[in-house]
């Protein structure tokens, strides 16, 4: 299989991209700030880095990593958090730029900050 970004945006994200010939395919619910005992960090940044964590744990327990991401769909509670956002997102993506989206939203639990749902191909 290969993949192929389409307008990379220099931003951490394509415009498009194309995957050819997959096996599989993983969707992945929205990931939330909060860790297995319910523990939710205070600021935004390690609400941040603890969704991506468990966004690598789900796509571990599937034998793909954060190279797979095809598709990122996120949502924020503010545009004050975009920055930020951008921040994680390249610092746990590095030159990785799948197709992604960004909207501002109510967050269903109002400690949230943000919520991530990922689709991965293999």
């Amino acid at each position: 299989m290969t993949y192929q970004p389409i307008e990379p945006t220099g931003a951490a994200y394509s415009q498009a991209y194309i995957v050819s010939s997959p096996k599989r395919f993983l969707f992945i619910s929205g990931q939330v700030p909060e860790d297995e005992r319910g523990y939710v960090p205070d600021t935004f940044l390690d609400q941040c880095r603890l969704t991506w964590q468990n966004i690598e744990a789900r796509l571990s327990k599937a034998g793909m990593t954060l190279k797979n991401i095809v598709k990122i769909n996120v949502f924020l509670a503010s545009r004050q958090y975009r920055e930020e956002n951008f921040e994680v997102r390249t610092e746990v993506l590095g030159d990785h730029q799948p197709a992604m989206t960004i909207v501002i939203a109510g967050i269903y639990d109002d400690q949230w900050l943000l919520e991530i749902e990922v689709i991965a191909a293999d």
